[in-house]
């Protein structure tokens, strides 16, 4: 299943040019950022001073201004090298992508941020926390902003803080009890009071660096509140967070390449030539192929649908379900791939077992599968009820 297949823009082939050197580099320091829960920066500053961070800035703002199906194809050829290089740098193109799409914030703080991207800044969202679990379930975050002397003093503790060492600016959550409502503060890393905890201690996505972030009466400009939250992000329309299921897609291609490559080369004495011969290896192979096409064909053609404005207003759940799909074969993939390699796939030296790791992590990024489904069937009975 060849991803070139979904190659439909210049900016697609010059970027995949420009990418493909990349690769070894990022592949050869895999191993050690996983076994070392090291963060890629050397692979994110790779990616900066090439200008992959100012892709999904508009033209009008002096970005690229990339569409979501050319993000997803750049997002998947990435994760293909590295999935922790391409979770941390997904969020950027994201949280970018979707802040110019939707003019979220007032244009003089966008056009002003437009200038710190263009310089090399890197953004992500840190919404979550312990207590109040995903931020698209609607709960309601402890990080508070108080209003004093024409500024803002914000204290809390974050979760999932992505890529958090690389990260320049953060846009955080944080009840504000005058207007009795969620609001998003844009905070310069670098202000006083702003601390990380290093606690990422998990099996999936170690180089993700995802720890804590400590808000300490940090104090933010008045014009800093950026939006007003209205209502959980989960309920709005966002096309930009398929660079998520993208993410696990380029893994799941990673295990497919390894597995049939292994297959072609390894020859047992046993057999007169590799065990690709043999019908059982053949039957894992194919159903591998068959889950990728089923997942990259759904991810793409949703993303083409959001890209289309006529059609984009007929999404209901397609995002979520493309998210849902595409995670859970890319670990269908994965275990296959390893049932075809056997035992030399639980090595600690095969890149099998990390892949194997990382895919489980797309089951805990946002929106979950219990809330897609959920969605489908409520969406499913209100067309009933309606007709």
């Amino acid at each position: 299943m060849s991803q070139k297949l979904f190659i439909k823009t210049k900016i697609q082939s010059e970027w995949l040019e420009k990418l493909l050197p990349l690769k070894e580099e990022f592949r050869s320091h895999s191993r050690e950022i996983d076994e070392q829960s090291k963060f890629p920066g050397e692979n994110i500053q790779a990616l900066v001073d090439l200008g992959y961070t100012k892709l999904t800035l508009p033209k009008e703002y002096g970005g690229e201004g990339i569409s979501v199906s050319e993000m997803v194809f750049l997002q998947e050829t990435i994760a293909s090298f590295d999935g922790a290089t391409g979770l941390a740098i997904g969020w950027h193109q994201g949280v970018v992508g979707e802040l110019y799409e939707k003019k979220l914030w007032e244009e003089k703080m966008l056009s002003s941020f437009a200038e710190d991207v263009l310089n090399g800044a890197l953004v992500n969202r840190v919404a979550s926390e312990i207590q109040t679990g995903s931020p698209t379930r609607g709960g309601r975050p402890g990080t508070t902003a108080v209003r004093k002397d024409g500024k803002w003093l914000i204290s809390g503790t974050k979760s999932y803080a992505t890529m958090i060492p690389a990260m320049t600016h953060i846009l955080v959550t944080a009840w504000v009890e005058e207007k009795e409502k969620i609001c998003v503060f844009l905070i310069d890393k670098k202000s006083d009071g702003v601390s990380v905890r290093e606690n990422w201690e998990v099996m999936s996505m170690r180089g993700t660096a995802s720890h804590d972030l400590i808000l300490d009466n940090v104090e933010v400009p008045e014009e800093n509140l950026v939006q007003i939250q209205e209502a959980p992000r989960g309920n709005s329309l966002n096309g930009w967070i398929l660079h998520i299921p993208a993410c696990y897609l380029g893994i799941a291609q990673a295990a497919r390449d390894y597995a049939v490559l292994f297959a072609t080369q390894h020859s047992p004495n046993s057999l007169n030539g590799p065990i690709s011969q043999l019908p059982n290896v053949q039957k894992l192979i194919g159903d591998i192929e068959l889950e990728l096409m089923k997942a990259r064909h759904f991810l793409y053609s949703v993303a083409e649908a959001y890209d289309d404005e006529a059609r984009r207003e007929l999404i209901t759940n397609e995002l979520g379900a493309a998210k849902h799909i595409v995670t859970n074969s890319a670990i269908t993939i994965v275990d296959k791939a390893m049932r075809l390699v056997g035992a030399k796939s639980l090595q600690l030296s095969n890149p099998l077992q990390r892949y194997y790791r990382d895919v489980r992590a797309g089951l805990h990024n946002p929106p979950m599968d219990d809330m897609t489904i959920s969605k489908l069937a409520q969406t499913a009975i209100k067309e009933i009820e309606n007709q």
